[in-house]
C-alpha cells in the first residue's frame, strides 16, 4: 500500500483530497475533495472508478498495477 499512500500524500500537498475504497484486489476512487465520482465515470468496474489492482501472486512481493493513470488524473481534475 505504500504506492497508494504516496499517491494520496502527494496530491494532498497540492490541495487534492482523495477518498479511496478497496475490494481486494481492486482499489476504487470514491471521491475527490468530497465530490463523489458519478456512475458515468466508472471504468471497468461495478463498484466505482478502478484506479489500480494488486495481481494475485504466491510470493510476498506485490506490485501495484495502475489501470490508466491518465484517465485517473482526468477524473481527478473533473471532480476537484
Amino acid at each position: 500500500m505504500d504506492e497508494i499512500t504516496k499517491f494520496r500524500e502527494r496530491l494532498k500537498k497540492i490541495g487534492i483530497e482523495l477518498e479511496l475504497k478497496g475490494n481486494a484486489p481492486w482499489i476504487y476512487l470514491e471521491s475527490v475533495n468530497g465530490n463523489k465520482v458519478k456512475h458515468e465515470d466508472w471504468v471497468n468496474a461495478n463498484h466505482g472508478h478502478c484506479i489500480a489492482w494488486f495481481p494475485k501472486r504466491h510470493d510476498d512481493e506485490f506490485t501495484l498495477n495502475w489501470y490508466d493513470i491518465e484517465l485517473t488524473f482526468n477524473i481527478i481534475r473533473k471532480y476537484r
